[in-house]
């Protein structure tokens, strides 16, 4: 991985404009469709059970999140999936909030027995709930985990799973189960802002509509995305009279300046080899 392989398929993005069906949470809608626009590529967001399958089919990317589940965006999800994975489509499942309650848990089970995944993404915590794994400690915050376990149980993940598995945090670990990536781009006000996490699932599944290497495009996604979100901090320190309520505009301008940002001393990552 490096600069060049990072912005040739953002560019890919941008003259291919893929389709990216998003089921994704009421609070994010907007946020993501307007990320994904900037990015390059086309955002539909259709979650009416009734043509969430046939829209998917249409689509080159589809991300499932469930922030904000009901039945009915459950059922359209599923639909989705199966459709996706019928056609050979690449899929991203968020499962926001999953531990949290027993029908989030089994809404993910129930999405894992009869569909798959190209990517998964959470916080290492929703990962863990995703394969059914305790955390050593109590911690909610990703920071509170050391980055061992962390690549532990994310490898494990990916492996149970048989897919890409990307846990964010203060670094991001990425792994197949075989290979694994640390990401150390980023800046914290990315967790202040709603939206700019569930929008990174999206950025994802347009990755992966444009590339032949899963994993490849997986990492070429977040570090993109993580330099997105230094280059929109270090913007709004030049206008002290802007802050917080700024930033997700900040980072939406800057994604709309990719790929011209992913320069090759910008990007932060390194390779974990497996031990075993």
């Amino acid at each position: 991985m490096n600069a060049e392989a990072v912005r040739t398929l953002t560019r890919r993005i941008r003259e291919k404009h893929p389709l990216i069906h998003s089921i994704t949470n009421t609070v994010v809608q907007n946020f993501t469709a307007n990320g994904l626009l900037a990015l390059g590529a086309s955002p539909v967001m259709a979650d009416a059970p009734e043509e969430a399958g046939e829209m998917a089919r249409a689509a080159d990317g589809l991300l499932i999140n469930i922030g904000t589940l009901t039945s009915g965006t459950r059922e359209a999800m599923n639909q989705a999936l199966l459709a996706a994975n019928a056609k050979g489509i690449p899929t991203v499942l968020d499962p926001v909030g999953v531990g949290a309650t027993a029908y989030r848990n089994e809404t993910v089970q129930s999405f894992l027995s009869t569909g798959s995944f190209t990517v998964i993404r959470g916080n290492i915590a929703e990962i863990a709930h995703t394969i059914e794994r305790p955390l050593p400690l109590k911690g909610v915050d990703a920071g509170e985990v050391p980055l061992e376990v962390r690549i532990e149980v994310t490898r494990e993940a990916a492996q149970k799973l048989e897919a890409i598995v990307a846990a964010t945090g203060p670094e991001d670990v990425i792994t197949d189960g075989r290979h694994t990536l640390i990401v150390q781009n980023g800046d914290a006000w990315m967790t202040r802002v709603t939206g700019v996490g569930c929008l990174l699932g999206a950025v994802v599944a347009a990755y992966l509509a444009v590339a032949d290497d899963p994993f490849q495009a997986t990492s070429a996604a977040l570090l993109a995305y993580g330099v997105a979100g230094e280059v929109a901090r270090e913007r709004l320190r030049l206008h002290q009279h802007e802050g917080i309520g700024s930033y997700g505009v900040r980072l939406i301008d800057a994604l709309d300046e990719l790929p011209d940002l992913l320069v090759e001393d910008r990007l932060k990552f390194y390779e974990v080899h497996d031990r075993t």
